[in-house]
C-alpha cells in the first residue's frame, strides 16, 4: 500500500475518494438538499421527546400496564441499535435518497396512526414504525452531507445537529401545550406528522440526483468497522456520550427535586439543559472540522462535566445554574461525536459504516446508563454512588475520546489490517 496522504482536512480527502462533490450535483439541487437535510433532522427526536411529558396521559388512556410503559420508554434505544445497523446494507440497495424518503413516510406514518392507536400493543408498533425512520435518519444524514457538501462538512453538520437539538426542544416543549389547550394527548402526540409531511417534499424534488456511493467498489460493514482500533473507539465513545445524555435527561428533575427543589424549577432547569444543546450545535461543528486533532474537545468537555457533576454531589441547590450550565455545555459531546463520523472518514460509504456502527451499538450502550444510574438509587437510597457513576463514563469517554480524536481514517485503518492479512 502507497504511504497515506498527510491529511489537511476531511474536505480536501472527501474530494479525492470519490465522494460526490457540489460540481457533480447542480446548485439548485443541493440548495434544495440543503433543506431538505434540515427540516429532516427536525423529526428525528419528535417520537421519542413528544411522548414523554404526557406518559401519564397515554399510560391510562391506553390502560397500559408498567411493563408496556416500561417498553415504551425502552423502545428508542433498541430501534436505535437495530434500525440503525442495518441502515448501511439498505443504502446501498435502495440509495440514501429514496431511503431517506422511506424513513421521513415511516416516522410521518407511525406518528399519525398510532393516534389513533385502540390499545397498547398496537401503539408499541406503531411507534416501532417511527422510531425506525428516525433512527435510519440518523446514521444515514452524515452520509448524504458526506456525499454532496465534503467542503462544507462542518457547515452541514452545524444545520443538522442544530435541527436535532430544535426538534427535540420543540417536542419536549410543545406537547403538554398542545394536550392542555386541546384536551386530547392523541392530537398532540399526532401533531408532530405534519413535520414528516414538510420534509418529504424537497427529497421528492431531489431523488433524480441520487449520487453513487464512493468506497472503490469496497463494501463496508459492521464486522469490518469493528476489526479497527477506531472503529471500537467510536462506539465506546458513542456509547458513553449517549450513556449520560440519557442519565441527564432522565433524572435530572428528579434528582434536583430529591434535593429538595420544588417541581416547577427543577423542570425549567431541565428544560435549561436541553436547551443549551441549540447553541452548541450551532457552534461546534464548524470549529470541529477545522482542526485535524479533536482531542481538546474532548479534555474540554469531560472538564465541564467533572465540574458540573462534583458541583452536584458537594452543593446541588447553592449552585444550580452553574452545574446546569458546565453539564450542558459537556452535553455538546453528542455533536463531537457526529462530527467525528464524518471527519474520521475519508468516503461517504466510510462515513455510513461508522455511523451505523456506532449509533446501534452505542446506543444499547447508552440505553444501559438511566438503568444503572437508577438502580444505584434504589440500592443507596441516595445520589452519591449514581453519580461517581457519570464520573465514572465520563473517565471513560475522555480515554475513548483521546483515541478517536486522534488524526486518523477509518479506510485506512481497514486497508492496512487487509495488507496484514495478505502478507
Amino acid at each position: 500500500m502507497s504511504a497515506a496522504p498527510t491529511p489537511a482536512s476531511p474536505a480536501q480527502d472527501a474530494s479525492s475518494t470519490g465522494t460526490t462533490t457540489p460540481s457533480a450535483t447542480p446548485r439548485v439541487a443541493l440548495l434544495l438538499i440543503a433543506l431538505a437535510i434540515a427540516l429532516t433532522s427536525l423529526n428525528l427526536r419528535t417520537a421519542i421527546t413528544s411522548v414523554g411529558p404526557l406518559l401519564d396521559e397515554v399510560t391510562q388512556g391506553l390502560g397500559m400496564s408498567a411493563v408496556g410503559a416500561g417498553i415504551l420508554t425502552t423502545l428508542p434505544v433498541l430501534c436505535f441499535a437495530a434500525f440503525g445497523g442495518i441502515t448501511p446494507t439498505l443504502g446501498r440497495r435502495l440509495g440514501s435518497h429514496h431511503l431517506l424518503v422511506y424513513a421521513l413516510a415511516a416516522v410521518t406514518l407511525g406518528l399519525t396512526a398510532r393516534a389513533f392507536a385502540p390499545d397498547t400493543w398496537t401503539f408499541l408498533a406503531l411507534s416501532v414504525i417511527a422510531l425506525a425512520g428516525g433512527a435510519v435518519g440518523n446514521v444515514i444524514l452524515p452520509v448524504l452531507v458526506k456525499q454532496h457538501f465534503p467542503h462544507r462538512v462542518g457547515l452541514m453538520t452545524t444545520v443538522y445537529t442544530t435541527g436535532l437539538a430544535t426538534g427535540t426542544a420543540i417536542a419536549a416543549a410543545s406537547t403538554v401545550p398542545l394536550e392542555q389547550s386541546t384536551g386530547e394527548w392523541r392530537f398532540a402526540l399526532g401533531a408532530y406528522a405534519l413535520f414528516g409531511l414538510v420534509a418529504l417534499l424537497p427529497w421528492l424534488l431531489v431523488l433524480r440526483h441520487e449520487p453513487s456511493v464512493g468506497g472503490g467498489g469496497v463494501t463496508m460493514g459492521v464486522r469490518q468497522v469493528l476489526s479497527t482500533g477506531l472503529g471500537r473507539q467510536g462506539v465506546l465513545f458513542f456509547g458513553t456520550q449517549s450513556s449520560i445524555a440519557y442519565i441527564m435527561f432522565g433524572w435530572y428533575a428528579q434528582m434536583l427535586r430529591d434535593q429538595g427543589m420544588d417541581a416547577q424549577s427543577a423542570g425549567v432547569m431541565l428544560a435549561y439543559l436541553t436547551i443549551l444543546g441549540i447553541p452548541m450545535s450551532l457552534v461546534l461543528p464548524s470549529l470541529i472540522v477545522r482542526v485535524r486533532d479533536q482531542r481538546p474537545f474532548v479534555v474540554m468537555f469531560a472538564l465541564a462535566y467533572t465540574i458540573g457533576i462534583c458541583g452536584l454531589l458537594f452543593s446541588p441547590l447553592a449552585g444550580t445554574w452553574v452545574w446546569t450550565t458546565f453539564i450542558g455545555f459537556a452535553l455538546g459531546t453528542f455533536v463531537l461525536a457526529l462530527t467525528i463520523f464524518t471527519v474520521r472518514t475519508r468516503t461517504a460509504e466510510g462515513t455510513a459504516a461508522m455511523s451505523a456502527t456506532s449509533q446501534s451499538l452505542g446506543y444499547l450502550l447508552g440505553g444501559a446508563g438511566p438503568f444503572l444510574f437508577g438502580l444505584l438509587h434504589d440500592l443507596t437510597d441516595g445520589w452519591y454512588a449514581p453519580l461517581f457513576l457519570v464520573l465514572t463514563l465520563v473517565a471513560i469517554n475522555l480515554v475513548t475520546g483521546l483515541l478517536v480524536g486522534r488524526p486518523q481514517y477509518l479506510e485506512d485503518a481497514i486497508e492496512k489490517k487487509a495488507e496484514r492479512a495478505r502478507a
